[in-house]
């Protein structure tokens, strides 16, 4: 819109109009004509002129142009890592979301085999939990290959699927599959009116405030890792108590 060509084409008025917009963006755009004369101190005749340099028929014309360009500049604020642990414990140490760990601790350290799942940065903390579930001595593996033929009995495992929006279709492909061959369902989610939560037999749900950046989800998956590490843990004490 300003572009240095027009910007130089300005006389002193129209340079002392210019400065007092790229100064006061926001309020100008709601401004009427004699307003913004009498604040910047030039007549409206001046600003018309300047309006027509920018090839705008009129002031209203501009503003609109000023309310876009204003729009494109904007740069969303991203909440602290601090910030979003404070939420997420807040809304999650209480008895009935540890209890639902726990109980779910207990059900995964009664079958045979853990499987993971996961598309994207899901899948990145798929892989994570596999490993970190074998360490602790249970067999788990992290399906990557999506075209991976699927074992004929799955009757003593649990998959545990992660998805932060619980809407990925490839992840719901792969439920579908699993629970044909016999595999409980555990989803980790944000959400639990998502798909992929309704369609697991157990589901926990962490609610963090989604945010994106450029279309691009940058959803904090802090949430899923302690989720991941507090179920395995107290699946390794509910083992070694049965042992």
């Amino acid at each position: 819109m300003f572009e240095n060509e027009v910007i130089a084409t300005f006389n002193e008025l129209e340079m002392l109009l210019y400065k007092y917009i790229m100064k006061n963006k926001e309020k100008v755009v709601y401004m009427r004509i004699r307003d913004l004369a009498d604040e910047a101190h030039v007549s409206t005749s001046t600003i018309m002129r300047f309006c027509r340099k920018l090839n705008c028929e009129g002031f209203s014309e501009f503003k609109v142009k000023l309310k876009l360009l204003i729009d494109e500049e904007y740069e969303p604020t991203i909440k602290s890592s601090q910030y979003v642990l404070a939420e997420f414990f807040e809304r999650t140490q209480n008895k009935k979301f540890i209890s639902k760990l726990e109980d779910t601790a207990g059900i995964i350290s009664k079958t045979e085999t853990v499987i993971f799942i996961g598309i994207g940065s899901s899948g990145t903390f798929a892989e994570y939990g596999a490993r970190y579930f074998s360490s602790l001595g249970k067999f788990s593996m992290y399906i990557k290959d999506w075209f991976m033929p699927v074992p004929a009995d799955l009757n003593n495992s649990i998959t545990i699927a992660l998805s932060v929006s619980g809407e990925n279709p490839f992840t719901i492909s792969h439920i579908h599959k699993l629970r044909e061959k016999g595999s409980q369902i555990l989803s980790i989610t944000n959400n639990e009116q998502s798909t992929i939560a309704k369609l697991s037999d157990i589901n926990i749900s962490y609610y963090i405030t989604e945010e994106s950046i450029e279309n691009m989800n940058i959803t904090t998956q802090i949430p899923v890792i302690f989720i991941l590490e507090e179920m395995a843990r107290k699946m390794y004490e509910i083992s070694r108590k049965e042992k």
